[in-house]
């Protein structure tokens, strides 16, 4: 009996206190780094919507997924924060309120902080194209484009319009348009086509569109200035296609807008 109870003495003597599992759990940078990281993440997209520059990552429809994702991580690093607290003062054993992640997880987390504080929001240009442009829209709905001024229109308004008549039917149509030079080896020595790039949903679906110009002395102009150009339509030969060309009458060089994609 004395054995038996020597030995049980000796099992609880060897078994953790619950004050030193707390201070191995506190001792732990693992829920500290996952706080900061959550919070991180939070503040990151609290930024971009300050600084306007939420759209150069989606399409305006969805900014509203943004504002979530905000507060969703601000709630959930408070809850991480609210629970070191809880533990640090002994008001709840470890592991009550703070689930262990493994660093892999954490890792992983926080890659799109990481990207996001290296890679700051530039906006898609001439250099992303590699010949990959289109005078297709990606949608066909034109509805409200036709109530629109032409000179009113943008790129993408032109494209539209374009796939619901024949190209001759735009002789003479006024536009004044603004997007970034594009040109590839095989265009006229008098054509460039003015660009923009088109955001579905965000920056990974982004779709380059443009429509031809000819202006005398375009061969000077450098591949992905921004320009406004002003002329009338008319239908024309440009690689290989019968499609509307924008005879330029006037072009001017101007600032890259602060939004420069166009949201189908």
């Amino acid at each position: 009996m004395c054995s038996s109870k020597g030995f049980l003495m000796q099992v609880i003597e060897r078994l953790p206190n619950a004050a030193n599992v707390q201070t191995r759990s506190l001792a732990s940078p693992q829920p500290v780094v996952k706080t900061a990281v959550l919070a991180g993440l939070s503040l990151y997209f609290v930024a971009v919507i300050l600084s306007g520059n939420l759209p150069n990552y989606i399409n305006q429809r969805f900014s509203w997924l943004a504002y979530v994702a905000a507060v969703l991580l601000a709630a959930l690093a408070a809850v991480s924060a609210f629970g070191m607290m809880r533990i640090a003062d002994g008001k709840a054993m470890p592991g009550s309120h703070q689930r262990r992640l493994s660093w892999w997880t954490l890792a992983i987390v926080a890659v799109p902080l990481i990207l996001g504080l290296a890679a700051p929001s530039t906006p898609l240009g001439a250099d992303a194209v590699n010949g990959s442009i289109s005078m297709t829209a990606v949608s066909l709905n034109s509805a409200v484009v036709f109530q629109r001024d032409p000179l009113d229109r943008n790129v993408l308004d032109w494209i539209r319009l374009f796939q619901n008549d024949l190209p001759a039917a735009f002789n003479g149509q006024e536009a004044d348009v603004i997007g970034f030079v594009y040109r590839e080896p095989d265009f006229p020595a008098s054509h460039f086509m003015v660009a923009r790039f088109t955001i579905s949903c965000c920056v990974a679906d982004a779709n380059a569109i443009g429509v031809p110009v000819r202006f005398e002395g375009s061969g000077e102009l450098e591949e992905n200035t921004w320009v406004r150009v002003r002329g009338a339509f008319e239908a024309g030969d440009f690689r290989g296609t019968v499609t509307p060309i924008l005879a330029a009458t006037n072009l001017e060089v101007v600032e890259e807008p602060k939004h420069p994609y166009l949201y189908p």
